[in-house]
């Protein structure tokens, strides 16, 4: 309400209508703003309302709308996540079922009949696990990985591919954003095999190009970059700035360039005509000779490491001595074949064969256009999808992954032109792999200190494996023992030595000629993989046998239950039994059709095993699986119950509060009134009331 001020004795009738009018307008304002607040529940509606209070509520805001998204994204998670249990909980069904008919097709009770019928359906769960594989929510693909998009898992070439990359999709889900919404193929289902490692180490030269971060260095501790000093038969000292330089290159160049530099400032002659270049693995210096040799010295500054990285400072260079300590290259994409000092350039050819009940398929690619690793990799993967080539973790050599569940890899040697499988360490059946990684990683099995139930005694007779009798009758046994199960060299050298133990003994056979120096050989084929068994008797002679002793499994597990004899070479090949076979559910299912197809008993027991141990890591991702729900379902109530404080703090900035919002409208319609009673008295008011 408004008044004439009380220090006013008289005011103009313009100037007391104006102050009504004011007092008026500000009144009709403010009640004009409790109307609105009353009408829209909010006591700021704008920064002009209340600026300070603005400013926080729109923080507040800000906050719950991202608040209120990453609920969403965990309810979304939590949907993902719960669709993806029941996905491989409906997987893990599927293989004890599959179990469940493995287990009941072991024993007399079954016939071929009924194991042709029972494959039938196990192929049938093929078809509905490939369905479970490629489950999607939302759009996402539920084993996809980092490309949930597309589907995981496709056919090829008899088996099931898994193409899906990275471990998975994370959305914005707040406290449990390193929760992945999509898993990944490392698993029962997805899972790829990299057993296959590089069995040699390429050990590449330097070259010019050879980056300073792909050196292990002199120490194994990479390559430090710092200033370096030098000199030359107890001369003057000199500084070799290193700091920026990249590759080997740049460190000869500026090494070089320092050396003469210093020749000409302190009137030596320091390098021959060899100058500063590369050997093998190592920085080589040609300093001239003399009578003694002079030497030339390099160390560190202070706690520097570069000299010792680079294989300078151990010892000094002279005539006598010309490289440094071999620096250590790593393997990398871009190493040339050239620097390679075990390989024949250009490369031969490799072949890459796909193994399956159902037959084989075969890839033979050509590398001898390859320069580098690179080139490598592109050749391979490029003719033979499924296939992946990379460089392994140390950097020394080449690792094969095979993505196609079901059949199995084997990388062959040709017999045409250089072996390059085995040069460059990816043969998969060469002397070198390891007798444990035969039949999936189950190794060979044989017959040892089984005694003897006559003499109580652990004798030969009870533990020899096989027995290879040769076309001529004569025969010789097989005792494999631990210690020549380490490798597939070691494993050829016991048979040799078994033959030539053999030789001079009374024969097996006598109705047979002895046995005679040269005329058996164990080795491996030339022209694929396999263990060899040649015989040299001359003439024609009958094809060699093999036959299982003591009732060892060794046979069966090196290939030679399912061996041909191939009579112009006159060799028994055995069939490969490393190859790279893909560990997931896929495969596990496609061995117990096929054992079931081909009607063995010892097959079907072996992928039932399989089974079990799919069933077990199954288990595992289910419980990853159940502890990423329970991690989302706590963030969800942390995040609602954040959503509930801040929506109450908003209200009390901006939300009216309808009890003080009545009583000041009230108050305001009364003082407009009191302000207009007022207004109308005081203007009929004359001078001469003032006057009386």
């Amino acid at each position: 309400m408004t008044s004439i001020p009380a220090n006013l004795s008289r005011v103009p009738n313009a100037l007391a209508s104006q102050l009504l009018l004011s007092g008026v307008n500000r009144t009709n304002v403010d009640l004009l703003t409790v109307q609105q607040q009353m009408a829209s529940g909010q006591r700021v509606t704008r920064y002009s309302d209340d600026a300070i209070a603005g400013a926080a509520i729109g923080a507040i805001l800000q906050r719950l709308q991202n608040g209120k998204q990453v609920l969403s994204n965990l309810n979304g998670a939590q949907n993902n996540l719960d669709y993806l249990d029941t996905t491989i909980g409906d997987a893990t069904d599927l293989v004890r079922e599959a179990k469940s008919i493995a287990s009941s097709q072991i024993g007399v009770t079954s016939d071929r009949a009924t194991r042709t019928n029972q494959a039938t359906v196990i192929d049938g769960m093929l078809r509905s696990l490939f369905q479970l594989a490629n489950r999607q929510t939302n759009g996402l693909f539920l084993f996809g990985g980092d490309t949930a998009t597309t589907a995981p898992i496709i056919e090829a070439r008899g088996g099931f591919r898994y193409v899906g990359r990275g471990s998975g999709l994370r959305a914005e889900i707040g406290s449990a954003s390193d929760v992945p919404i999509t898993i990944g193929g490392d698993n029962a289902i997805g899972e790829t095999s990299a057993r296959l490692r590089g069995l040699v180490d390429l050990n590449p030269a330097l070259t010019q190009t050879t980056r300073l971060s792909d050196l292990f260095g002199a120490r194994g501790l990479g390559v430090a970059r710092n200033t370096i000093e030098f000199s030359f038969n107890g001369g003057p000292v000199a500084a070799i700035d290193l700091a920026g330089a990249d590759t080997v290159g740049d460190v000869l160049t500026r090494i070089d360039s320092a050396i003469r530099q210093y020749e000409t400032d302190n009137g030596v002659t320091v390098l021959g005509p060899g100058g500063v270049s590369l050997a093998g693995g190592s920085i080589t210096i040609d300093v001239v000779a003399g009578t003694p040799n002079p030497a030339l010295t390099f160390a560190d500054i202070g706690s520097g490491s570069t000299a010792a990285d680079l294989g300078l400072s151990a010892a000094s260079f002279s005539a006598a001595n010309s490289a440094g300590v071999d620096v250590n290259a790593k393997l990398t994409l871009l190493t040339p074949l050239s620097a390679v000092s075990g390989l024949t350039v250009p490369l031969g050819t490799v072949r890459f064969r796909f193994n399956s009940a159902q037959g084989s398929s075969a890839a033979e690619i050509d590398l001898s256009s390859a320069q580098t690793v690179d080139d490598i990799r592109n050749l391979i993967e490029s003719q033979v999808p499924g296939v992946r080539v990379r460089i392994n973790a140390a950097g020394t050599g080449i690792d094969i992954v095979n993505e196609i569940a079901g059949p199995s890899l084997s990388i062959e040697p040709t017999g045409v032109g250089p072996d390059s499988a085995t040069q460059l360490g990816i043969r998969s059946l060469s002397p070198q792999t390891r007798l444990s990684d035969y039949n999936d990683g189950r190794g060979v099995r044989i017959v040892n200190n089984a005694i003897d139930p006559v003499s109580g005694s652990a004798i030969r007779a009870v533990n020899t494996d096989f027995r290879i009798t040769l076309g001529n009758g004569q025969a010789f046994d097989v005792d494999l023992r631990p210690q020549d199960l380490v490798d597939t060299q070691s494993l050829i050298d016991r048979i040799n030595a078994e033959f030539a133990a053999a030789v001079g003994q009374p024969p097996i056979n006598s109705a047979a000629p002895p046995l005679a120096v040269g005329q058996f050989a164990a080795g491996l084929r030339t022209d694929g993989n396999g263990l060899a068994l040649t015989q040299t008797l001359g003439g024609t002679p009958q094809p060699l046998r093999v036959e299982s002793l003591n009732n060892s499994a060794a046979m069966e597990d090196l290939g030679l239950a399912q061996g041909v004899y191939d009579a112009t070479s006159a060799t028994f090949t055995a069939q490969d039994r490393a190859g790279i076979s893909v560990n997931n559910i896929f495969t596990a299912l496609v061995r117990l059709r096929d054992a079931l197809l081909r009607d063995t008993s010892s097959g079907i027991t072996v992928a039932g095993e399989g089974l079990d141990q799919q069933v077990d890591r199954l288990a595992q991702v289910q419980a990853l699986v159940g502890v990423y729900a329970n991690r989302v379902k706590d963030a969800t109530e942390r995040q609602e119950d954040e959503l509930t404080v801040n929506e109450q703090i908003r209200s009390q900035l901006q939300d009216v509060d309808y009890a003080e919002a009545s009583i000041r409208f009230n108050q305001l319609r009364t003082q407009l009134q009191a302000a207009l009673q007022t207004g109308s008295q005081v203007q009929n008011l004359t001078l001469l009331d003032f006057l009386r």
